[in-house]
């Protein structure tokens, strides 16, 4: 089975059930095996449904490179104040 036949041999599944349910399938509605091998060839369950035209692509989330420096820069934030706390205390202990 070449990579194309595996993908339609699972969008084909996907399809089926969709038929055969009136909805959406869910992973509950089949196998291991069969989930298993589904997932395999075209990827996560959303991605899944995506390739069969089953569901609609959500858009990729944007601005995720600004919350990983804003949690980073808190981090740095909380750590300066730590330290500014550390040297009030020892400071404050030579007394």
């Amino acid at each position: 089975m070449t990579p194309e036949d595996k993908k339609e041999w699972a969008v084909e599944q996907l399809l089926q059930k969709e038929k055969e349910l009136g909805r959406l399938p869910h992973k509950d509605d089949f196998d291991e095996v069969t989930r298993s091998r589904i997932k395999a060839f075209l990827g996560p369950w959303p991605r899944a449904l995506e390739a069969a035209g089953l569901k609609e692509a959500r858009p990729a989330l944007k601005n995720t490179k600004k919350k990983r420096k804003s949690g980073k820069a808190k981090a740095q934030r909380i750590h300066a104040l730590q330290k500014q706390e550390k040297s009030r205390t020892q400071k404050g202990g030579n007394k």
